[in-house]
């Protein structure tokens, strides 16, 4: 796990957030996904650097579409933005959950 992925791990895992189960490195469809909440059919992905290349963000757009054509709804935050504003990427899954 990158730095990132374990500071937001340790926020919600074992249930910290609406006693919800997440999951990590999850296998769904043809992907494996940062983390799981498979009762609220919510994807959570954090992102480096090179997803905002050209070619990293046409990437992302055909996962998110494929993830998005079963149900489920992605979140995606920068590496950045956990590390520096975990709150408020907490607030944000809150909200959606």
């Amino acid at each position: 796990m990158t730095d990132a992925e374990r500071h937001l791990w340790a926020k919600i895992r074992g249930k910290q957030l609406k006693d919800k189960q997440f999951y990590r490195q999850k296998n769904v469809g043809n992907y494996i996904v940062d983390f799981y909440c498979p009762s609220a059919k919510l994807i959570i992905e954090l992102d480096g650097g090179q997803h905002y290349s050209d070619e990293g963000k046409k990437k992302d757009e055909i996962r998110d579409n494929y993830l998005k054509h079963f149900g489920f709804t992605v979140l995606r935050f920068s590496d950045r933005d956990v590390l520096k504003n975990i709150e408020g990427v907490l607030e944000k899954i809150y909200e959606f959950l």
